[in-house]
């Protein structure tokens, strides 16, 4: 049986409940798909330490603040979780637990999608699917040979697992950093290894600046002005507290990166080298748009040629939450909402007679 409706969205993370939010404010009947069995997306599968880059009130969706969590300027990974279940419930939003989206394809006037539960026609599709499930794992050399453990950044939960071992951490990025912070914080033998000398970006900027400097980027490319730089162009690495206090007592002495994996370890170009019965990737993700390959619409890096939202290919498709690529911050919490507003209204366009 295939059943029918104006618009799917694809994913019931942030970005799909901000998609979400948006329709139904604009009475457009749709169902949200998504995979996971409970509410809270990936927020739900990270790190027990992990804390949100800005305090509550600059890390909402659209319609509702996120209240402060006591205790803590920086919210923990559960307070999201929490925030994004009331959100759901608050609002009332038709999300559809475990429905695993397998692909999208064109029928006619509809898209159809195709789910272990059964099809679904509909007039627009909304992807949100994020890049939580497909981790980057860069092709280095000597990888099978390496005999200990290697974890990429989705895997990593607790310092507790590695007590007594030595571990190599890659990535100069906010994971990165955050992760390598927590190990030293806990007295793990630890080797953070990054590409390039780590830029910290000043102690004082937070999300919501990263989110104006995002923005203000957007604008002047739109407007034919010279590029700003934008967020890349302050740093790389927001110091939240447990990584500003990690680096100030000087726990934190990046090396570059290593040209080789050794069945034990790591080796360096200059022959230097460092066991490790564990090597943690924190080396990015990549857009997860397997669902919509059917379509044949993606381009260079993965990405789907987009205008704001919009394919440029399927003007039936928007994508929300990938990054700059698809809105300003549009990865984040406070940046997805304008966005998931403008995709709404060109929907809303779209599907009027």
């Amino acid at each position: 049986m295939t059943r029918r409706t104006d618009v799917v969205v694809v994913g019931g993370g942030q970005s799909g409940l901000a998609a979400g939010y948006h329709l139904r404010r604009l009475g457009i009947d749709h169902v949200i798909l998504d995979a996971r069995t409970a509410p809270g997306g990936a927020w739900q599968h990270t790190w027990d330490s992990l804390r949100l880059f800005s305090p509550a009130e600059h890390s909402s969706l659209p319609g509702r603040r996120m209240p402060v969590q006591p205790g803590q300027t920086y919210p923990d990974a559960q307070h999201v979780v929490d925030y994004l279940t009331d959100y759901e419930k608050r609002y009332e939003l038709p999300v559809q637990r475990g429905a695993r989206v397998s692909a999208v394809h064109r029928d006619g006037a509809f898209l159809r999608v195709e789910t272990d539960g059964g099809d679904w026609q509909a007039r627009a599709v909304v992807s949100a699917t994020g890049t939580w499930n497909r981790p980057f794992l860069p092709a280095v050399p000597g990888r099978r040979e390496y005999t200990g453990r290697r974890l990429h950044t989705v895997q990593y939960q607790a310092p507790a697992e590695f007590s007594g071992q030595r571990v190599v951490v890659v990535g100069g990025g906010n994971s990165g950093a955050q992760i390598a912070a927590d190990l030293a914080h806990a007295g793990i033998d630890l080797v953070w290894v990054t590409q390039r000398p780590p830029r910290y970006l000043a102690d004082d900027i937070d999300g919501r600046a990263l989110f104006d400097v995002a923005t203000a980027r957007r604008r002047a490319l739109d407007a034919g002005r010279a590029d700003t730089g934008g967020v890349a162009s302050l740093g790389d690495i927001v110091a939240v507290p447990p990584v500003r206090t990690a680096r100030d007592a000087g726990l934190l002495n990046p090396k570059p990166m290593f040209s080789r994996l050794t069945p034990t370890g790591v080796a360096w170009a200059d022959g230097t080298t460092a066991e490790a019965d564990a090597v943690i990737w924190c080396t990015g993700f990549r857009p997860a748009l397997a669902p919509f390959s059917a379509l044949r619409l993606r381009g260079t890096r993965g990405h789907i040629a987009t205008v704001g939202t919009r394919a440029v290919d399927e003007p039936r498709l928007h994508l929300l939450g990938y990054g700059d690529w698809t809105g300003p911050a549009s990865a984040t919490l406070i940046g997805v909402g304008r966005p998931a507003r403008d995709a709404a209204r060109e929907i809303s366009a779209l599907l009027s007679p």
